[in-house]
């Protein structure tokens, strides 16, 4: 068996096959426009309303009165004051249930919690993502026996600090090759191996870490203060300067079989069901930073005058400050949304997370280059610089670059792409079968070739017409139903477009990457404009029309984003520019090289540190 059919095979593995509860996301991909899933969008009780409210307005509090974020920016560090302060409040345990010593927060205001950090002091949110999210919390949540709630989870709520070691020097999106190994012996494992990027690893408690246990990837809680563990160094980054990440060393370390999350080779999919819900902190940052990006522009806009005009008037910059204001209403809906809908727990929403994740990092950066665009050389410069000559000191530059890392992080862009089409494509690879097999026999494909036209037998005619193609379909929404009337029918057209794919190529479509990548980049619009309509309905009632017309403009420049893609889909360089990247790799074009000097510091490509004292930290 080849590295890529080891990989893909372990991936199988941890996905969650079943499908118990109905997906708004993947009904989407399948042409299947259902409104009612996220319409009206789930609300939640007087009680929990008022509770997260009241927490916001404290975060918000502490944050304007003892939270210096450009003191965290140049010094590179969150105070330990800061920390113990929010553990005060509660921001350590916003999910976890007050049977465990947590707040016991919707989700919804967890994300509204981050949105505000976020906006203020990137840093700091991921401090706290990185905690709840995918630390220990959420995993034990899941998964944890009695035990293990009662043991580590009023610890987490308390504010000791928790991180997830998953990647590894040679270990990114691809666990098959996981190296660090978890070996039993008695009543304890003995871990050994090397993670990289353990974000809150330098000054973290508790530890979940993935280890190889056999063949099979488990999970473990690990005490981050167990002999034999050596965080190597703290690794410096472009952005979120103020970030605890490291290199974490295990030698010889001997963890309690007690501590093994779930059973023995479920560690792939804890991690991946854990991000289900997980990955909502990022869309809630992104949010934040668009939101604050509308701010800066207005401000901006009208402060700066050039040619006898206000620089927001010139058209040029309007436009910009247009799809600043639109795409931050909108990534707040995708925020709000998945997060309900995560509360009201009736929906499968891992495609629907998923979106969110990609979505609000692709278009939250674009937001922010754009109003580094707006404000020109100040925008290039540093925030320190600006008010050392006399000006406000606004961190465009600095949020820029802490952003960007979200297009990475819990997932790449691409990986995410991937990882959604797998579960968007899910209907139609049940009902191929070995029918896009390469290794299936004549025989297999013959009887799947029989299962598969039942299946589109069935589902095709359905992609015909729909509500989409009535003038008064989904009149409700007013002035937003040809909106959603765009959103039904491009649905469909979209699910045409996948089964003209999976006709056209068959078994080769997996690794027509681009192709699906635009398949599901399409899906993320209609997702947002979704979300968007949704949202602008509901405050309509108290704020107008404003709303209105925010989600109209968002949805009109959606609509061309997505008539762009479409257009894309079978008109494209994809297999030229495949094939030039092929000839790049083999060296054929060195010449392009010449002329050039290359400042990267000697060293391997992938390595780790050697040597070098203990740099973990405690909080105290």
């Amino acid at each position: 068996m080849t590295d890529y059919a080891k990989a893909r095979e372990l991936g199988e593995q941890a996905r969650e096959k079943e499908w118990t509860r109905p997906s708004f996301a993947k009904q989407l991909f399948l042409g299947d426009f259902r409104l009612d899933l996220v319409y009206p969008a789930p609300t939640l009780a007087d009680e929990a309303t008022k509770r997260g409210e009241d927490f916001v307005r404290a975060v918000r509090r502490y944050l304007d009165t003892h939270v210096d974020p450009a003191a965290i920016e140049r010094t590179a560090q969150v105070p330990d004051e800061v920390v113990k302060g929010l553990a005060g409040l509660g921001a350590f345990g916003i999910t976890i249930s007050e049977e465990y010593g947590g707040l016991g927060l919707p989700y919804l205001y967890y994300c509204r919690a981050l949105m505000l950090v976020g906006s203020y002091c990137p840093a700091l949110a991921t401090l706290l993502s990185a905690h709840q999210s995918i630390g220990v919390p959420q995993p034990i949540k899941l998964f944890g026996t009695e035990e293990q709630k009662r043991e580590y989870l009023p610890r987490c709520a308390r504010g000791e600090v928790s991180a997830f070691l998953l990647t590894e020097p040679d270990v990114g999106s691809d666990p098959a090759r996981l190296s660090t190994t978890a070996v039993r012996d008695g009543d304890d494992y003995v871990l050994d191996g090397v993670k990289l990027w353990t974000t809150n690893g330098v000054v973290a408690d508790l530890l979940v870490v993935m280890a190889r246990t056999g063949k099979k990837i488990s999970a473990f809680v690990v005490e981050a203060d167990s002999p034999g563990i050596t965080v190597k160094r703290r690794n410096a980054f472009m952005g979120l300067r103020g970030i605890e990440n490291g290199v974490t060393e295990f030698s010889q370390v001997r963890v309690p079989a007690k501590n093994l999350i779930g059973r023995e080779g479920e560690g792939l999919k804890i991690a991946l069901t854990t991000l289900n819900t997980g990955r909502l902190s990022l869309p809630a940052t992104c949010a934040g930073n668009a939101k604050w990006a509308v701010k800066i522009a207005r401000e901006w806009g009208n402060a700066r005058v050039q040619w006898g005009r206000k620089i927001g008037e010139h058209e040029a910059v309007a436009t910009k400050i247009a799809f600043i204001a639109a795409t931050a209403y909108a990534l707040e809906a995708v925020c709000e949304l998945t997060s309900r809908m995560a509360d009201d727990q009736r929906n499968d929403i891992r495609i629907e997370a998923a979106l969110a994740k990609l979505y609000a990092s692709e278009l939250s950066y674009q937001v922010l280059d754009e109003l580094l665009q707006i404000r020109g050389g100040r925008g290039y410069e540093t925030a320190e610089s600006l008010v050392a000559r006399g000006e406000r000191g606004v961190p465009v530059e600095q949020m820029l670059r802490d952003s960007r890392i979200n297009r990475i992080f819990e997932g790449s862009s691409e990986i995410m792409r991937l990882l959604i089409t797998r579960e968007a494509v899910d209907a139609h690879l049940s009902a191929a079968g070995e029918l896009i097999n390469p290794d299936a026999s004549r025989k297999e494909r013959a009887q799947a070739l029989r299962q598969a036209g039942r299946f589109y037998a069935r589902w095709l005619p359905t992609l015909v017409a729909g509500s989409g193609n009535l003038p008064a379909g989904y009149a409700e929404f007013g002035p937003l139903a040809a909106h959603l009337r765009f959103v039904e029918r491009t649905s469909r057209k979209l699910a045409r477009s996948t089964f003209y794919g999976m006709s056209r190529w068959q078994g080769r479509l997996e690794h027509k990457q681009s192709f699906l990548g635009r398949i599901i980049d399409i899906g993320a619009e209609l997702f947002a404009m979704t979300a968007v309509c949704v949202k602008a309905e509901e405050d309509a009632h108290d704020l107008g029309r404003r709303p209105y017309e925010l989600a109209d403009t968002f949805c009109q420049q959606a609509r061309r984003r997505a008539e762009a893609l479409f257009a894309r889909l079978w008109d494209n360089s994809d297999s030229q520019d495949a094939r030039l990247a092929r000839y790049v790799l083999e060296g054929r074009y060195t010449f392009v090289e010449e002329g050039i000097l290359d400042p990267s510091i000697e060293g391997p490509w992938i390595g780790s540190p050697q040597g070098g004292e203990n740099v973990r930290r405690k909080i105290l």
